[in-house]
């Protein structure tokens, strides 16, 4: 369960958040979606801890992996060693081919593509058993195929999980199973 109640963050001067309430039940999808500089990732970066309100709570019951606006994979480790950083799956396998990437196991982040990068982070946030995924822009750089297959691995690994995410495009929150929060 996430619940953020009477939530204020500013940025500065700049007040993000304003009594900012809701709650996602456990196991529920929800995409924040709205215009640029409307508290979608800030929403994110308060669930995951890594943002304190300015006044109000956001309660987290259970462990978090993520996926970021950036790739952030460690550029001395290969994809697999990216991977196992986080966890040494079983699933690890599946994810990859899922994700178009078994071929690249062995490549450092330098020698991939924008898009393969993005995979991985999608691929290493994946092999982490976790309670609740989050995913900021997971789809930025991939092409429909990609996003059609991400959308398909997402679903499966995170099923019955609680899965928050911020997407620019309405049509892959309804891929995802996602109610719509307007920011």
């Amino acid at each position: 369960m996430i619940e953020f109640k009477n939530v204020c963050f500013f940025y500065g001067e700049k007040q993000i958040l304003k009594d900012f309430n809701l709650k996602i039940n456990d196991g529920e999808r929800v995409c924040f979606y709205g215009e640029s500089g409307r508290g979608k990732t800030t929403a994110l970066r308060l669930i995951m801890g890594l943002e304190k309100p300015l006044s109000g709570t956001v309660t987290v019951n259970g462990g978090i992996s993520a996926v970021f606006q950036e790739d952030r994979l460690l550029p001395f480790k290969t994809v697999n060693e990216n991977i196992e950083f986080v966890s040494n799956t079983e699933n690890r396998e599946k994810i990859l081919s899922a994700l178009n990437l078994s071929a690249e196991r062995d490549l450092y982040p330098s020698a991939l593509s924008g898009g393969m990068a993005r995979r991985v982070s999608i691929a290493r946030a994946l092999s982490k058993n976790s309670d609740i995924y989050i995913f900021d822009e997971p789809f930025t750089g991939l092409d429909s195929g990609n996003i059609n297959d991400a959308v398909r691995i997402i679903n499966e690994i995170t099923n019955g999980k609680t899965v928050v995410c911020v997407l620019h495009e309405k049509s892959n929150a309804e891929k995802l199973g996602c109610r719509i929060i307007d920011l």
